[in-house]
Order: structure tokens, then sequence, then C-alpha cells
């Protein structure tokens, strides 16, 4: 007698069952990657939809017909629930359910129903038997007949986005085994949910970038708009003209960095026959220095025919005013009456708008067109150059500080003679500190060699030093304004 055969015939039957779950579990794992595959599809397809509310729409009816297809359920539902836990959406196999109906059942399974039961306890709920199960609720006018019921929550974390039931007319129909992969199945629909709200707000987010980006643009057409009037008025403010005189040149170039600059450049007629001749700089760049750049022009026209204006004046001339004893007074009185303009300015700027902080570099020169004699005032401004045929001739340094820092500074007059053939040369330091691609700066000592040999005239001399001045910047972007303003007494 074999007395092993009965534990080889349990051995047979334990490996016969432990094969049968593995089929089972395999049976299990492809229907749950088969399901996965098609919410993943419906994801993909969601995410290249411009309608995205309707494909999210279609990709839950997908799941919830696919998870009836798994479990063999006969109906299902799917609630979709707000962070308040209302109900936003409903899905319901059966279509034909009037929407009273759907209403009715949606609430009453919500309040008291497996539906409410899975919503407060965030877990499965599974009855085998409706009618030996308190969780079930019982509706009158039950549109069909459910035995069998299974509710698995939808979360994303703690929060619970929507609850899925699927129900059976017969008892017994769902099994913990079904439901942990429903589980698995309702991980997937969150992840569908999660991808649809974050999809939501990236275009919710374009629409405002879309809205912002629009608005930006037309701010920035209205900004242009508005910048190009003050680039034309700040055009206007200087000379359309340059004085024209027997035997003398006068020429000018202005480069600004920005729309709006604070360089300036002014060449005017004065009383007796004498050319006012100015270049100046004012501190900082754009709206502001172009600003006051229009206003210390003004006030040098108007400073220099007069002395007194908004109840200033220079009191005590020789205190703002110095130099003047090394000066023939009887034959320069009216160019050192009109270079009190800068005194006023000075002390005007200071004390009327202190809070600002602005000033300028100016050089302000009176030309006697009759004998070549220039009286000037250089506050703070960068050193003009007198060229001969030789070479500079003559350098104008600063006489005195910047203009409108602080009031009753003295400003000391000085005064050099152009000779037959002599050019006048004065810039801003956009010249010097012009860059190259690598940040070098263009220098004064490279300015200073343009000058040898001389060029013939005034205009001829600045188109030379901004040929070879924008050749050595390159592609490299403007830092500054450049202005230039030359003066030639012509040969004879």
């Amino acid at each position: 007698m074999d007395t092993q055969k009965p534990l080889r015939e349990e051995r047979y039957y334990e490996e016969l069952e432990s094969l049968r779950q593995e089929v089972v579990a395999l049976r299990n794992a492809k229907a749950a990657f088969e399901a996965q595959r098609e919410l993943l599809a419906k994801v993909v397809a969601m995410a290249r939809s411009p309608e995205q509310e309707e494909v999210l729409k279609i990709t839950l009816e997908e799941a919830l017909h696919v998870c009836c297809k798994l479990t063999g359920a006969e109906t299902g539902s799917l609630f979709l629930l707000n962070s308040q836990g209302v109900v936003t959406d409903s899905i319901l196999t059966q279509r034909n359910t009037e929407q009273d109906t759907r209403s009715r059942l949606i609430g009453s399974v919500l309040d008291n129903g497996l539906a409410g039961w899975v919503n407060r306890h965030r877990k499965i709920g599974l009855i085998a038997d409706t009618m030996n199960d308190e969780r079930w609720l019982q509706l009158p006018n039950q549109p069909y007949t459910v035995r069998s019921a299974l509710a698995v929550p939808i979360l994303r974390d703690e929060d619970l986005l929507g609850i899925l039931t699927l129900l059976h007319c017969e008892p017994h129909r769902f099994s913990w085994e079904i439901a942990n992969l429903m589980q698995k199945t309702a991980n997937e629909i969150a992840l569908v949910l999660e991808n649809a709200e974050l999809y939501g707000k990236l275009e919710e987010s374009y629409h405002f970038l879309d809205q912002a980006k629009q608005e930006i643009e037309a701010y920035s057409k209205a900004l242009d708009y508005e910048l190009e009037k003050g680039r034309q008025i700040q055009r206007d403010f200087l000379p359309e003209e340059l004085p024209k005189l027997p035997d003398w040149e006068i020429a000018a170039c202005f480069y600004p960095a920005r729309q709006v600059a604070g360089d300036f450049y002014d060449s005017f007629m004065l009383p007796g026959g004498y050319v006012g001749l100015v270049i100046a700089d004012v501190c900082d760049k754009g709206v502001g220095a172009a600003l006051f750049m229009a206003l210390f022009r003004s006030l040098i026209r108007i400073f220099s025919g007069q002395s007194h204006l908004c109840d200033l004046s220079i009191i005590g001339d020789e205190e703002v005013l110095a130099g003047l004893n090394e000066l023939d007074m009887a034959n320069h009185q009216e160019q050192v009456n009109a270079l009190k303009a800068v005194g006023l300015i000075n002390n005007y700027i200071a004390q009327q708008h202190a809070q600002m902080s602005m000033f300028a570099t100016l050089f302000f020169g009176i030309l006697d067109p009759n004998s070549g004699i220039i009286d000037y005032v250089n506050g703070g401004h960068e050193p003009l150059f007198v060229i001969g045929p030789e070479g500079v001739k003559a350098t104008l340094k600063p006489t005195g500080p910047a203009v409108g820092m602080m009031a009753n500074m003295k400003f000391k007059v000085k005064q050099v003679q152009l000779a037959p053939g002599d050019i006048l040369l004065g810039y801003t330091d956009g010249v010097t500190e012009a860059r190259d691609p690598n940040r070098k700066l263009f220098s004064s000592e490279r300015l200073l060699s343009l000058f040898e040999p001389p060029p013939a005239s005034a205009s001829q001399l600045l188109e030379w030093i901004k040929t070879n001045l924008f050749a050595y910047m390159d592609n490299a972007p403007q830092f500054d304004d450049i202005t230039m303003l030359a003066v030639q007494r012509e040969k004879l």
C-alpha cells in the first residue's frame, strides 16, 4: 500500500490551487493593464485636444465602460466632487435616466447610501447582497434592481475627487479581488482628473499670459508713441539751422542712445552780432534727463539775454564769475554779461530742483566773429580742443564745477582766439566712452589721433570722427548719447 499517495495528492492540489491563483492574478493584471492602457490613450488625446472638457467627459465615460466590462457590472456611475464635497459632474451608464431622477438618485445616495459611506470613510465599500447590508439605500421607484454593489473612492492623496460605483442585479457578483482591481483603475482615473486640472490651469495661465501680453503690447505701443513725441519735441529744441556767418562754419551731430537724450548742443545769435556756442550733457539718461535738457537749453537762451528771472539775480558778479581782471572789460562786457547765464542757471537748478539731484556738464562760449575770440565758461565738461594745421593748439579744460550741483558756485571766464583755419571741437563723453564689442573704450587718445592730419573743415572733421567711432563700436550697443559741435574759422 502506497502510504505517500495522500500526501502527493495533497501537494498536487496545493500546486494546482497556486497555479490557478497565478493564472487569476495574471488575468487580472492583464485586464488592469488593458484598462490603464485605454485610460492613458485618453489622457494623451485630452492633452492634444483644444476641447479638453469634452474629451475629459468622453474619457470618464470610457473609464466607466471599461470598469463595467472588467467586473461584469450591469450598471454603474461616476460622481466627481469638488474640494467642498459637492458633486460637480456625474456619469451614469443608464444614459436615458431623466434629469430629475438622476439628481434625486445622486443626492440620496451621497447623503445616506453606499456612496455617502465611501465619501465619509474614504475606503472601498463592497456589498455582497443589498438585502443584508444597511449601507445600501433602497429608493422608491428605483429604475433598476440592485443586489450587488461596489463603490470605490477616487483619491489624490487625502482629497476625494470622485466615487466610482458598480451595480448588478444578482448578489455576490463582486469580490475583494475585483474591488482591489477597481481601486487601481480608480487611481488611474484620479491621474486623469489631476491632469485635466493641470491642463485647465495651464490653459487658464496661457489665457492670462496672452491677455497680459496684449496689454503689455498695447502699453508698449502707447509708450513708444509718447516717447516718439518726446523725441520729436526734443529734436525741436535743437537748432533747426545753425548760424551761417561769413568766413565761419558751424557744424554739429547728435546720436541719442535712446529715443530721448540728455545731451544737447546749441548755437544762436546774441545782441551785438555775437554767437552763443553750447554743448552739454545732463546727468543720467532717459526721460528725466531729456526734460532737464530742455530746461537747461531754454534757460541758457533766456539768461544769456537778461540777468533776472523768477526773483533770481546775480548779486556781486565777482562771486560767480572769476578771472574778469584778466580780460579787457571794455571790449568784452557784452560777452561777460551773456556768460552770467551759467551762474544763474546753476543757482536756479540748485535752489528750485535740489530734490532731483540733477546737474549738467556744460560748455558755454561767446564767439566774436570779427576777431575770432571766444570768451567761455566750461562747467565740468569734457575738454574742448582747438585744432590748427599742426594738430591741437589749445585744450579748453573745465573752469568750474558741473552746473546745478550747489548754489553760488564760482565759474571762471577764460578766453581763446581762433586763427584762420582753426577748428574748435566740443563733444560729450559718449564719444570717448563708446565701447567696442569687447567693451574697450574708444578713449581720448584715440580721438586725438584723428586730428592728424587736420581735416579741411568742421563738417569733414565730424564726419571723420563719426566714421571711425561707429566702425570702432561695430555691433556693440550704444551706451550713451553721442554729441559733437565743431566751429571753424575759415582760411583767408
